[in-house]
């Protein structure tokens, strides 16, 4: 029998919170048939890269990002990059969700929508998908330890303060869009901005300001935070963090763990320890 296309692991079901944990093949490059969730969901995406499309519109979904899938609301999905992607899934009960939503990010109505697709996450975010999985993968976190971590992320998630909204024509969206797909086409390659402008085929200046202009951040930092999001990913499986060091492209273990330790507050191996072994 062939692969099938998903894997899909249950990490927790309780009243208020359902969390599973989403790998899929991405043996499709062209869009799929139309898809609709059940319920509304917070998608968080740890590894790999697909696109999320959602009428004319599209959204890139890498370890930066939130996506929002509202229930009963078709979309499509494609993979133009080769390697499959894992996403960590978030349901709440509405009740629950309409607590946490701040009002500006929902749609009037009956039920409860997200008006954009995606939000870009800040790493403390990053670090409580990664830990919210790893625990509940380890049978580490208790069930009210595990919700009470899953609204934390939520909150953060959803934080005007936390999150960064794009604003930007169809064209700059598009521009920064075409980047992300070439820096998750070789993730631990050091890019140049020549090797990214000829790839794209514009200007290095122009566009180093147009991402900046959508994404709120440098366009080094971005990378920057894609490279840690996939070793927050890879620890568990790393005894020696100067091999994951230089896996992940760093030139060394110090500046994979300056690096890390900036973003998320911890060294790799303080994170390991609270994620693994507690």
């Amino acid at each position: 029998m062939p692969e099938p296309e998903f894997a899909v692991q249950s990490l927790l079901n309780t009243p208020g919170i359902e969390i599973r944990d989403v790998c899929c093949r991405g043996t499709c490059r062209h869009q799929t048939d139309e898809e609709c969730a059940t319920a509304t969901q917070l998608v968080f995406p740890y590894r790999g890269v697909y696109v999320r499309h959602l009428g004319r519109e599209q959204a890139v979904a890498e370890a930066n990002q939130v996506l929002f899938f509202n229930a009963a609301e078709g979309y499509r999905v494609s993979h133009p990059v080769s390697g499959g992607d894992s996403s960590l899934t978030v349901t709440l009960s509405e009740p629950l969700l309409r607590e946490l939503a701040p009002r500006v990010q929902v749609r009037d109505g009956a039920a409860l929508a997200f008006r954009q697709q995606r939000l870009r996450i800040d790493p403390r975010a990053q670090v409580l998908v990664a830990l919210l999985r790893h625990s509940l993968r380890h049978n580490i976190a208790e069930p009210l330890e595990a919700e009470c971590l899953a609204l934390t992320l939520v909150r953060r998630a959803l934080g005007p303060r936390t999150t960064h909204a794009a604003g930007a024509s169809a064209g700059h969206q598009r521009l920064v869009d075409r980047i992300k797909l070439v820096l998750m086409s070789d993730p631990t390659r050091r890019w140049t901005l020549a090797g990214i402008a000829a790839e794209v085929r514009g200007s290095p200046v122009y566009l180093t300001q147009v991402f900046q202009q959508v994404e709120g951040i440098p366009l080094y930092r971005y990378q920057l935070r894609l490279r840690l999001a996939r070793a927050l990913d890879l620890l568990a499986r790393y005894d020696d963090l100067t091999a994951l060091s230089l896996d992940l492209g760093f030139s060394s273990h110090s500046h994979f763990s300056a690096a890390f330790r900036e973003a998320y507050g911890c060294s790799p191996s303080e994170f390991r320890q609270s994620a693994l072994r507690r």
